[in-house]
């Protein structure tokens, strides 16, 4: 009789718990089939593909808690459990199973409680000497106004043990600290609440990396369009990246690896980090498959799910001939897709808390061109000329110059509110101040309606945005009107666009792309 492997799915799709999780669990499932296991999954969402009858061996259609999953444990027989590719859901049941006798496969549920919780890892990372932001942990509101008062406004507070930046703020306050704490008790009540100092102005960067035990292996190094305090799942990111610096980049390897082999991951791990003033800070760290290992895979041409399914079943990855870091000659950019449009009261910003519900990728020998393609997938079409509507809060409006400056010599005409088109007329632009919704007319909806808008810039302030600035970004996204809420965002916006204009845009099969990727892999592609 062939041997059996129980995978845990993700459970119902829902925002922060999407399909990403859901490839990686296929691609588990025909890892085990090529190398000759029986594979037995187990998941509640008939939307997915590894609810397909003939994905796996064996399906059970239940919910992923401790009691049916252990039912069906004893029944089944298996050689062991993988639950590191089904997002936050099936690690929760990490250390329930181990203790109920169950073996886990890969990452061992000692080294997955480590990386989640705070005061452990935070003796991890002290050991290690690595760096990472001031942060401390509370139960109570008293116990968070000490620690965000002592570490210095603004800070970013989160439940513990949650996925998809649920219920995660930037708080600039004590007033809005006392309202998240209120709605952190009811998501998470038996875990603390995380507070860190949050970075502004920092550069985030995601990795993902495959590891063995004995050998580490960086997949991807993802920096960040949008600045931190963007959630992952919602940020644009390159691969490789555009702005990094050499030695930060190899810091942040260096990084990746000593963490990896300290923490012994077998599979996939995620990290992510903040770049400021050239220090490299250690967000957080996710031992286990994340949202954007579709993405690295299609980048590079590496199944890496599949990989680390076979590393969790005892292969090493010399043996899978995936030895060294894939460098590309190209550029791939993740874009995030939004249901903005379905709701019509729902303000079109992004923050730390989830918000997209899908992602595309485009992919071109140059950056601006493969981010244009992103877009265009994402469904904002960079337009090439008419007018752009310029508003942006007072901490950015120093960036917006150069941006307008761009735009004007590109042929756009530019609009601007008050304070955004004062600063830009002092510095010499050709500016179009026009009223705020409640001064007169014609103001910026009535720019919209008449068709007479072709991109908006607009950031938001970090404070509740008043109700004129969030019916512009709502009836932009309903009109499909291009929108973007970050100054980074803008900058490479603005770089598609001259792109562009230069030449245009060229379609390649992506398999030829592979062959301009230098390495040494054989074997490994999708």
């Amino acid at each position: 009789m062939k041997k059996r492997v129980v995978i845990l799915g993700g459970g119902p799709n829902r925002i922060g718990q999407g399909i990403e999780f859901d490839y990686c669990c296929v691609h588990a499932s025909f890892a085990l089939k090529e190398e000759g296991y029986e594979s037995i999954m187990i998941n509640c969402n008939p939307e997915t593909v590894s609810t397909d009858y003939d994905t796996s061996t064996r399906l059970y259609f239940e919910p992923l808690t401790f009691e049916d999953v252990l039912n069906i444990i004893e029944k089944e027989d298996p050689i062991g459990v993988i639950l590191q590719f089904g997002g936050q859901t099936p690690l929760k049941l990490a250390i329930p199973l181990k203790n109920a006798g169950v073996k886990i496969l890969g990452t061992d549920p000692i080294a997955i409680d480590i990386a989640e919780n705070r005061e452990k890892f935070s003796k991890l990372i002290e050991r290690l000497k690595i760096t990472q932001p001031p942060s401390g942990t509370a139960f109570t509101y008293d116990e968070a106004k000490k620690i965000a008062r002592k570490l210095g406004y603004p800070v970013l507070v989160r439940p513990s043990y949650v996925l998809g930046g649920r219920a995660m703020e930037i708080v600039y306050d004590e007033e809005a600290l006392k309202e998240f704490i209120e709605k952190a008790v009811e998501v998470s009540p038996e875990h603390p609440i995380l507070i860190d100092k949050f970075l502004e102005d920092a550069i985030e960067v995601d990795v993902d990396a495959i590891c063995d035990g004995n050998l580490c292996v960086i997949g991807g190094i993802m920096e960040h369009i949008e600045e931190a305090g963007i959630h992952s799942g919602d940020s644009a990111m390159v691969i490789p990246p555009y702005s990094l610096k050499k030695n930060i980049i190899e810091e942040i390897k260096e990084i990746t690896k000593k963490l990896a082999l300290s923490l012994n991951i077998i599979g996939l791990i995620n990290i992510q980090y903040a770049v400021k003033n050239g220090k490299v800070y250690v967000l957080e760290v996710n031992p286990r498959a994340s949202r954007t290992i579709p993405f690295v895979s299609k980048a590079i041409g590496v199944p890496l799910a599949k990989l680390a399914t076979k590393i969790m079943i005892g292969k090493r990855l010399k043996e899978l001939n995936f030895t060294k870091e894939v460098n590309l000659n190209y550029y791939a950019v993740k874009e995030s897709v939004f249901p903005f449009n379905r709701f019509g009261n729902v303000d079109a910003i992004l923050g730390p808390e989830m918000k997209s519900t899908g992602e595309v990728m485009g992919i071109d020998e140059s950056f601006e061109i493969a981010y244009a393609k992103s877009q265009l997938a994402a469904g904002q079409n960079l337009p090439t000329s008419g007018n752009v509507f310029i508003s942006v809060k007072d901490k950015d409006k120093p960036y917006i110059i150069s941006i307008a400056k761009e735009l004007e010599n590109l042929g756009f005409k530019i609009l601007a509110s008050g304070g955004t088109g004062k600063i830009l007329y002092e510095s010499g632009i050709k500016v179009k101040i026009i009223p705020k919704i409640y001064e007169g007319r014609p103001n910026i909806l009535d720019y919209i309606i008449n068709n007479e808008i072709s991109l908006i810039i607009n950031t938001p302030s970090g404070k509740k945005p008043k109700k004129d600035i969030v019916s512009i970004r709502t009836i932009a996204v309903q009109r499909n009107i291009p929108l973007v809420t970050t100054i980074p965002g803008a900058k490479a916006t603005i770089y598609a666009i001259k792109k562009l204009k230069e030449i245009g845009l060229k379609v390649m099969d992506i398999k030829e792309y592979y062959k301009f990727k230098k390495s040494d892999i054989d074997g490994c592609n999708n």
